[in-house]
């Protein structure tokens, strides 16, 4: 498993964007009820949720001082949380900024109680995509350096080559 593509997000969240704006643009007079916040809330706080797993989890593999180690299945399920995450916020992401792009044309009073709504729900859905690439850059074990990389007959003291 290698590290997510940005070019993957990006192609998902342009995709979410054109399927948003066809939808929002043929059934919005349809919709009764403006645009919900709870979905924002959430993908904020998940946002937030990664981030703090981001910095935890480096300074337990850097073995900071004061800190444990950390657990190596928990670290996987980190990387696939994040690669889950990453996905679905450029899904929302997209999503959003197209229902936000056709909010903006809209000149009705309706559209403009939804605006709000549709921008915050773009920059949470952002802020999870930057969060869960962060974790999953966190999850990375630190280089080390190769016995390939050493001099033939160099060997390693606990107070460095000799």
């Amino acid at each position: 498993m290698g590290p997510t593509r940005v070019s993957t997000l990006v192609v998902a969240g342009l995709a979410a964007a054109a399927v948003a704006w066809l939808l929002i643009s043929n059934f919005y007079g349809d919709f009764a009820a403006d645009l919900p916040w709870l979905p924002v809330i959430t993908l904020a706080g998940l946002a937030v949720l990664e981030g703090y797993a981001a910095v935890n989890t480096r300074s337990r593999i850097e073995r900071r001082p004061g800190r444990e180690p950390v657990n190596p299945l928990l670290v996987a399920r980190f990387v696939v949380l994040a690669k889950a995450s990453a996905l679905a916020g450029a899904i929302f992401a997209g999503f959003y900024a197209g229902l936000a792009g056709w909010l903006f044309v809209e000149p009705t009073n309706a559209a403009v109680g939804d605006r709000p709504a549709a921008v915050a729900g773009a920059v949470a859905s952002l802020a999870l995509v930057a969060a869960a690439l962060w974790l999953e850059r966190s999850c990375r074990v630190p280089e080390q350096e190769d016995d390939s990389d050493r001099e033939p007959g160099d060997r390693e003291t606990p107070r460095g080559r000799l």
